[in-house]
């Protein structure tokens, strides 16, 4: 007689493929800027936005708009990559810390 899986092992393979299915937006926050509404709308193409990172800051790693970890910019041939360094703090980046 061959051995036939549990409910449990069956239970447990739907549920990760469930969580294999689910899509999530990641996005990477390289720093912010303050900046009035006037001078937002006078800006056009070309414009530079400073903000308040320099080129070896962290950055920040944001999973459906919720940060999960902090990261390191690395160019590859012509490709940007994030190399992940930590997890993130909330309550640091709701803070707007660096």
């Amino acid at each position: 007689m061959q051995d036939q899986p549990s409910a449990q092992t069956a239970v447990s393979e739907y549920v990760l493929s469930q969580i294999e299915a689910v899509d999530v937006e990641i996005s990477v926050v390289l720093g912010r800027s303050v900046l009035p509404m006037s001078q937002l709308l006078r800006m056009g193409r070309g414009a530079v936005i400073p903000l308040d990172a320099s080129e070896h800051d962290e950055v920040w790693i944001l999973a459906n708009n919720h940060p999960v970890a902090r990261g390191e910019i690395e160019i590859r041939e012509d490709r940007i990559a994030i190399t992940v360094t930590r997890t993130a703090d909330v309550y640091d980046f709701m803070a707007g810390a660096a």
